[in-house]
């Protein structure tokens, strides 16, 4: 056995009152066959007390996702783990300990398979050398199952709690020896979340739930104009309030502090502001749109280009032309933005649900200017995340409150703040333009992007999987002045609904299912292909459909997976109703398929809301929408049944947080069509 040797950042054993455990930093490298784009996890840690409990902290958050429990059966499983004494708990920051703790892009499982095999598989074989050495024994002799070390030969059983401290002291094996998949008791089995009891007995935590001794309420009014700010205010009537501490100016607004939160929201409504709403003021959805229409007669930058689209278009026997519109849309999570803060002198200490702890460390630490390594952020259970608490704004807004009032302090943000002050889904006016030849195959595609001043959230995904021999994919970034951010399945959840729209489009010009037609321009995309063929099965595509539905389909990759979607569509009155959706996922190898079919019927919900009701509206500067009485999501009556197939596959691990949502918009919007007549270019769909 190769070995080398450890200093205390890769090595560390530990006792505690009186009793020793097993606890193991591993360093883990960067494998060579790893993307070069993917977030590096150098450590993740393991403890086995002498009970033989297992306890395995987990540096990713978890938001319903599953990832407490997905990461802790990958270790689980090469450590050969009774899982019945596996525990998990959530990492707190730190600048460098884990390395990148974020959680998002549907990375949490793939970024961390390999990595923490090797930790477990690591950790295996320091147990297996430790009872070697007790019963002076060969190696080759002992093999570990269902946490204990068995002696091959005599049947002798030492359970790991019993061999933790000597297993300390063995050589850290530098290229531990792997499981065979096939030997596999956990990973790719179906396992119950170790967090839901906690969930049904209400004892998880999530960061309203935090109470601090000493600690006061904050509610803040924000500039409903964004970018604007605080000219003058009146905190005469917010301080006569029953349980209102104090009132305070900050960067980010004026709060009100009480005795507990229903006193802070009714100081707030007695406060009197008068705004400098600034230069967004005048800013509206109507002129937003105008402006990107403007903008799209004129090239843009392009960021792609296959062959000659010019000459080919000189040749087409037939062109197609189509524009596609798509609103703003809000995150809308379950549990609003809300943290906690407690400052002592040069250390403070943050509870929040977020799914970027170093960047909530770094950005507290730069308010009070600390050093990072005096901050620390504990991650709470996460009520909704989808990419909204990518940002840290309101962990800096309870900072600053915390900082003036000099106690600890809770901010929690209502629905209406939650609203109207979001980092939102851009919206996007899509010119598509395409060349067909006698036989209605596609020679020529062209598509220009007009959204605002991101180009990873407007652009990703816009390039098609089809086998065109002649494609410009060009864009236009406009400052709209609406703060904007990632949102579940970012790009591709947006240009996969116009992608998949217009293949459509051409798909009927030629007079072509759309099912053959977008098959026939996939011979070089072979998941693409089984993705489309599995869903269609599954759904009866070749079956007529019942009686006033209609069938759509569409197929996307977003973040390594491809998975294919088929709605059955009715439309009553001018109302559509999803009835039924069916999903075939390729993701390649999967941990959980219970949590895979859990994490893509909640992304179809998502797609779903998105093509039937999300819409945020800007007039005067200001968001329209406040809360789910003008911007509604999918109710449980409004749910389709949906059937998911997970398709066996040997391409590289792809994430499945976000992949099932970029179908969902355009298969409901091609059935539509297939019923109606009616192409749906503008989301919502109104039909009405």
């Amino acid at each position: 056995m190769t070995t080398m040797t450890l200093d205390r950042r890769d090595f560390l054993r530990v006792s505690a009152a009186g009793t020793s455990g097993f606890l193991l930093g591993f360093y883990l490298p960067s494998s060579a066959a790893e993307p070069t784009n993917a977030p590096f996890e150098p450590n993740a840690w393991l403890r086995i007390a002498p009970d033989g409990i297992v306890t395995i902290t987990v540096a990713k958050q978890e938001m319903g996702q599953g990832v407490l429990t997905s990461l802790s059966m990958i270790v689980a499983d090469e450590l050969e783990a009774d899982w019945s004494k596996v525990r998990a708990v959530q990492a707190d920051a730190h600048p460098n300990k884990y390395g990148s703790q974020g959680t998002g892009g549907s990375s949490s499982v793939r970024t961390s398979y390999e990595k923490l095999r090797n930790a477990g598989a690591t950790a295996r074989g320091m147990l297996i050398a430790a009872a070697a050495a007790a019963w002076n024994a060969p190696v080759a002799d002992c093999r570990a199952e269902q946490g204990s070390v068995i002696n091959v030969r005599n049947g002798k059983k030492l359970g790991y709690g019993e061999l933790a401290s000597a297993a300390a002291s063995m050589p850290v094996p530098e290229k531990p020896a792997f499981k065979d998949p096939k030997d596999f008791h956990l990973i790719g089995k179906r396992v119950k979340k170790l967090d839901t009891p906690s969930k049904i007995d209400g004892s998880a935590v999530y960061g309203i739930d935090i109470r601090v001794p000493g600690m006061v309420f904050a509610s803040l009014v924000r500039c409903p104009v964004f970018g604007g700010k605080v000219a003058t205010f009146d905190a005469a009537g917010a301080k006569s309030v029953d349980g209102v501490l104090d009132v305070v100016q900050t960067e980010d607004g004026v709060a009100v502090v009480a005795k507990h939160t229903w006193a802070a929201l009714r100081g707030r409504d007695a406060l009197k502001i008068t705004w400098d709403e600034g230069a967004n003021a005048g800013r509206s959805s109507d002129a937003t749109w105008k402006e990107f229409a403007a903008k799209a007669q004129e090239l843009g930058t392009v960021d792609r280009t296959v062959g000659d689209p010019s000459a080919a278009f000189a040749t087409a026997k037939r062109v197609v032309e189509a524009v596609y519109k798509a609103p703003l849309v809000a995150h809308a999570t379950m549990e609003p933005m809300n943290c906690t803060v407690r400052i002592d002198g040069e250390t403070c200490e943050v509870w929040v649900p977020t799914q970027v702890p170093q960047r909530a460390q770094s950005e507290a630490a730069k308010v009070l200017g600390l050093p990072v390594e005096s901050v620390t952020v504990h991650v709470t259970h996460i009520g909704g995340g989808f990419g909204r608490r990518l940002n840290a704004d309101y962990v800096v807004e309870t900072v600053r409150i915390a900082k003036a009032v000099g106690k600890p302090v809770q901010l929690l943000w209502t629905r209406e703040d939650d609203m109207t002050h979001d980092f939102y889904r851009p919206n996007a006016y899509g010119v598509f333009k395409a060349g067909l030849d006698g036989t209605g195959a596609p020679t020529v595609w062209t598509h220009r992007a007009v959204g605002p001043n991101s180009k990873g959230l407007v652009v990703s995904g816009s390039f098609p999987p089809y086998q065109i021999p002649n494609v410009t994919v060009d864009y236009h970034l406009i400052d709209t002045g609406v703060p904007i951010g990632a949102w579940r399945s970012v790009g591709p959840g947006l240009n996969a609904w116009l992608v998949e729209s217009f293949i459509d489009e051409l798909a009927h010009a030629a007079g072509k299912d759309p099912l053959d037609y977008r098959l026939s321009l996939l011979k070089h995309q072979p998941r693409f292909t089984r993705a489309l063929t599995t869903a269609a099965e599954k759904a009866g595509w070749r079956k007529p459909a019942p009686q006033g539905v209609a069938r759509g389909i569409a197929v996307a990759e977003d973040f390594g997976t491809v998975v294919a979607e088929v709605a059955e569509v009715s439309v009553v009155r001018g109302e559509v109703k999803v009835h039924r959706v069916v999903a075939a996922v390729d993701c390649g190898p999967y941990v959980n398929p219970d949590t895979i079919e859990a994490q893509v019927e909640g992304a179809i919900v998502y797609g779903l809301t998105v093509a039937l009701k999300g819409e945020i509206t800007v007039a005067g500067g200001r968001v329209e929408q406040a809360n789910f009485d003008a911007y509604p999501m999918m109710r449980i009556d409004d749910m389709p049944k949906v059937e998911i197939v997970l398709i066996e596959s040997d391409a590289p691990m792809g994430g499945i947080g976000e992949p099932g949502l970029p179908p969902a918009a355009p298969a409901v919007c091609n059935a539509i069509f297939a019923l109606t007549g009616t192409r749906v270019r503008q989301l919502p769909i109104r039909l009405a």
